[in-house]
Parts: C-alpha cells; sequence; structure tokens
C-alpha cells in the first residue's frame, strides 16, 4: 500500500507531481536535516486513521515546493518500517473481517429452517431445540452427487451388475447339478430295482457282499425311478436374493441366493461364499422341500408363488436344518427378507391358482394401516432426531435383553416409548400389540416391533448400507474397529469442506462422536448399531438416489 506523509519530501524533484486540493499552504516545511539536528530519537509515527481522511475535492489547490531534498537513508528505512507496520495492520484487519464473515456464514440459518424448527418445537414439547448431536448427524446429508463422478459411477455400476449376474449363474448351474446328478445316484430305489434284476440271473452267493453295501457309480444308475428329477422340471423355477434379518453382521452379510420350483412348491437357498479374488463356493443353505410360514397370519400355510415378492419375509424352524450356523440356531426363527426377485421369471409362472385367500389379503392389509397411522404419528417426534433416537432405541433394547434372544415383554415396550418421549395413543398401541404377538406368550421381537412401529429403509437403501459395512469389514467378524472406520471414512467431498467452512477432520469427528454413541463397546461398531445409525438418517431424506449418495461418497463404494 503506497501512503503519503504529509510535509515530507518522498521522492526526487524530477518525479514530483502536483498534488491538488489543500485549504491552507504549508504551515512548517520540515527536512530531514532539520528534524536530524532537533531531535536526537526518530519520532513514532502515528496509526493512519482512515476514517478521519476526506475526499481530494473539499480541499484547496495547491502544489508542493519543488526545491525539497532528496530523502536521506534514515528517512527511508523508517518510511519502510512505517509501510510495513501499516500492511500487517491492514492484513490483520482483513482476517478478523473474514473470521467474522465464516462465523455468520456458518451459524446463519436459511427462512426455510427456521420456519422448520418452529414447527418442530411447537409440535416437540419434551424438547426446545436441537441437541448438539443432532446438528453433528444432520452434517451427513452435506453429501451432494457430483455430476463430473457420474459415468464413472455408471461404469462401476455396470460391472456390478455383471458380477452379480455371474453369481446367480454360477450358484443356478450348482443346484442344477445337486439335483440332477445327486438326486439320481442317492434314490434308493435304485438299489431296490438293480438287486431286483439281477436276482433274476444270478443265483445268491453267500460269500458276496450285497449290492446295497456296495459302492455304487454313476454309469449303473440306469433305472428312473419316481423321484428322480429331470432338468426340465427344474427349469420352472423362480430365482431371489436373500438376506437374514440378524443384527449379527457376519450374519447379515451373508450372499443367499434362493429358488422356488412350481413343479412340487418346494423351495432351497444357497450361500454364496467367495475366498479372496478367485477362489468362490457354494453350498445348500436351506436344503430343497416344501415348507411353510411359520410367523404372522399366514403361519401354517404352504408357500406359494404369491408369498415371493421383494420385500417379503421368509420364515424357518431353525431346529429343523442342522447345518445352520450357531449363531442362527440360537434363535428360534431364522427369518428371511428377499431383496430382489427375478421379475420376468415371475410373470411367466403366474397362474390363476396363485391367488391368495381373501381374508387373509384383508387381513394383511389392515395389519399394514395399523402400523402406517401410527408411523405417521412418530415421523413428527423424529423430525432431524432420528439417528439420536433410533440409535439410543438400540441400545436401550439390548441393555433390557438379558436373555440375548431378542424378545421383551409388553411393559418394556411401553417403558421404551416413554423415555424417548414417543406418545402412541393406548388404543393404536394395543393394537399393534395384537399384531406383533402373534404367538400369544406375551413377548415380542424387538426388532420387529421397530420396524412396525418406527418403519425401516427399503432394500434398495438398505443394500448400500452392507455394502459399506461388508468394506470395513473385510475380516467378516460381523463388527469393525472405530479404528478402521476412521481410516476408511473420507470427507474430502463434504460440501462444507469445498466451501471452506470445515475441515475434512472436523466432518470426520462429528461423525464419529454420533456413531459411538450408539455403541455398546466404545473400540469398536456392531452391524447393528451401523444399521440404526443409517435407519434414523434415512428418515429425513425422501430420494433413494440422495440417500445413496450419502453413503457412497465417503465410504467409496
Amino acid at each position: 500500500m503506497d501512503l503519503e506523509v504529509k510535509g515530507v519530501a518522498a521522492t526526487s524533484r524530477s518525479q514530483i507531481q502536483p498534488f491538488f486540493g489543500r485549504k491552507k499552504p504549508l504551515q512548517q516545511r520540515w527536512t530531514s536535516e532539520s528534524w536530524t539536528n532537533r531531535n536526537s530519537c526518530p519520532p513514532v509515527v502515528p496509526r493512519l486513521d482512515l476514517g478521519s481522511l476526506v475526499d481530494s475535492d473539499d480541499e484547496d489547490q495547491n502544489l508542493i515546493p519543488e526545491n525539497l531534498p532528496a530523502p536521506t537513508d534514515k528517512y527511508k528505512l523508517k518510511y519502510q518500517q512505517y509501510k510495513m507496520e501499516m500492511k500487517e495492520g491492514y492484513k490483520q484487519y482483513s482476517q478478523i473481517n473474514a473470521e467474522n464473515t465464516k462465523s455468520n456464514v456458518t451459524h446463519q440459518q436459511s427462512p426455510r429452517n427456521k420456519i422448520d424448527e418452529k414447527c418442530v418445537q411447537h409440535k416437540e414439547a419434551n424438547t426446545d431445540d436441537l441437541t448438539t448431536l443432532d446438528r453433528k448427524a444432520l452434517l451427513q446429508q452435506g453429501y451432494a452427487d457430483n455430476p463430473c463422478d457420474k459415468q464413472q459411477r455408471a461404469r462401476k455400476l455396470d460391472a456390478e451388475i455383471v458380477a452379480a449376474e455371474k453369481k446367480k449363474q454360477i450358484v443356478a448351474e450348482q443346484v442344477m447339478i445337486d439335483h440332477l446328478s445327486r438326486a439320481v445316484i442317492s434314490d434308493p430305489e435304485q438299489n431296490l430295482a438293480i438287486e431286483q434284476k439281477e436276482s433274476d440271473h444270478i443265483l445268491p452267493d453267500s460269500k458276496m457282499t450285497p449290492l446295497r453295501f456296495r459302492k455304487r457309480t454313476l454309469h449303473e444308475t440306469k433305472i428312473r425311478t419316481h423321484s428322480t428329477l429331470t432338468e426340465n422340471m427344474l427349469s420352472h423355477k423362480l430365482q431371489f436374493d436373500g438376506r437374514i434379518m440378524s443384527r449379527n453382521g457376519r450374519d447379515a452379510c451373508r450372499e443367499l441366493i434362493g429358488f422356488f420350483f412350481t413343479h412340487d412348491q418346494s423351495l432351497t437357498i444357497y450361500e454364496y461364499r467367495q475366498f479372496g479374488k478367485n477362489r468362490t463356493i457354494v453350498l445348500p443353505f436351506i436344503q430343497k422341500s416344501i415348507y411353510s410360514h411359520q410367523c404372522g397370519r399366514r403361519k401354517g400355510k404352504q408357500y406359494r408363488l404369491g408369498d415371493f415378492y421383494v420385500g417379503a419375509t421368509l420364515t424357518f424352524l431353525s431346529s429343523d436344518h442342522a447345518s445352520l450356523p450357531e449363531s442362527i440356531k440360537e434363535n428360534t426363527f431364522l427369518k428371511l427378507r428377499i431383496t430382489h426377485i427375478d421379475q420376468i421369471a415371475l410373470d411367466s409362472l403366474k397362474t390363476a391358482s396363485m391367488d391368495q385367500e381373501d381374508d387373509i389379503v384383508i387381513q394383511e392389509t389392515n395389519d399394514r394401516l395399523v402400523f402406517k397411522a401410527i408411523q405417521d404419528v412418530l415421523k413428527e417426534k423424529l423430525h432431524k432426531r432420528g439417528v439420536r433416537i433410533l440409535t439410543g432405541l438400540g441400545k436401550y433394547f439390548q441393555q433390557l435383553d438379558k436373555e440375548g434372544n431378542g424378545l421383551l415383554d409388553k411393559a418394556d415396550f411401553k417403558e421404551a416409548l416413554k423415555v424417548f418421549h414417543l406418545e402412541v395413543s393406548e388404543k393404536d398401541f394395543e393394537s399393534a400389540w395384537l399384531i406383533l404377538d402373534d404367538n400369544g406368550n406375551g413377548k415380542a421381537d424387538y426388532g420387529e416391533f421397530k420396524r412396525g412401529i418406527i418403519g425401516e429403509m427399503n432394500e434398495y437403501r438398505k443394500s448400500y448400507v452392507r455394502k459399506a459395512f461388508m468394506k470395513l469389514d473385510f475380516n467378516k467378524t460381523g463388527s469393525v474397529p472405530i479404528t478402521n472406520i476412521r481410516k476408511c471414512y473420507c470427507a474430502k467431498k463434504h460440501s462444507q469442506v469445498i466451501s471452506g467452512h470445515s475441515t475434512e477432520e472436523e466432518i470426520k469427528s462429528s461423525f464419529l462422536e454420533t456413531l459411538k454413541v450408539a455403541c455398546s463397546k466404545s473400540d469398536e461398531v456392531s452391524y447393528g448399531e451401523f444399521e440404526d445409525y443409517y435407519e434414523g438418517l434415512s428418515i429425513e431424506i425422501i430420494d433413494d438416489e440422495d440417500f445413496v449418495t450419502i453413503l457412497r461418497t465417503p465410504w467409496g463404494i
């Protein structure tokens, strides 16, 4: 910044420019020599007051005298010090203004947000304002879709679709192999038919081992029996993807592919496992047989084609399947949720016989209406507080579940709603309890209670939650250390980081702080806690793609 000190010559005579507008002539003409003679120490130059300056239009015209001598080195040094001091003061002044502007932008709220908060304050009498955790959780909504990455995401999505189709093809081939070759070889009628045939030509020999105790190979199975399956029979099937409804991360992330055969109304479920990049294995998870519903309005009724759709729940008795993992056999029922279905095959297999009973359909519709009415009431209570309340509910239910079977009684659920200020009318609660307590034993699964009373994400959103957790849980232990989450979480593309209002570390710390509150252990996060966090975050987000962006951007999936 170039500044001029009145009454002091700062340039040579050849560089002097006329200065107009002084009201009065110069009263004193100080030179560097006269100042040095009168004062032994240099003066303290006062800080320039910008507010006292006036426009040059108000000053009288005057000329600076031409006989001023050139400035000495001592004065030049003093002038440089003064110039640096002025620059430093201006720099500090600019920084203070910038910090004030930043704080105002960060804390300033739009008129729409102010209206929303006022509405929430009137609706919730128990809470005056959002807590710090609520505000930090809402920061996760700051990830916006970047159009520049759209082409790259499209390529990744295409690769994922190709890989998923390859998995399904491998599993389908394994199912055909298992039920076309092994079924024929292991059929007991083969032994009886061959023994009868050979007994007509060969006399019995006491020293010869009976054929039923010998090892039989594939070329010896020449008799077609009643239970023999053909490829044509097995081709009339409906293929679907499923997941285990469990808070155990290891079980919830299992890749299950099922098949429903229309020729005998049987079904089977296989598990696809991958070890590293190249090693894979396909194993039966639920053996092929005819099964029936174990819970709900259709309890005891055989599975039919109409029971298979995205979002449907299949229930099995854990005791009927000895090969299930021990973590699953701890529960009475194995519950599977259908996440994807072959819609083309379903449309081709539809027949008039698949129509369900009218009375059951009406009952299930009424049940959904009961839950929908409660969810609409609680949605207002959960506004901007979904993460804190849902993670708190999950932690609270786990503390009450002393036996570890996931079942709680009616009084526990009432107390939980009271603790978290989720008021539900007595009539609505009793209607919901009649649906949840289908066994009549006075207990209900708290996972089913949360899904019924509060609702849940659709399967499209949950698939990305599982993808994120599976990326973090690379050891497949069902829980993720906090250190791994800190390493994998990336906030570079957060809107506030891009704009400069927050740093990447601040966004990451806000996420970890809100996530740790939901954890029963301070150093690790389970799948159930991870899902509860994003379940609460999902309540505020209407569009599925916006929610997927919130998961995909920081986790890189």
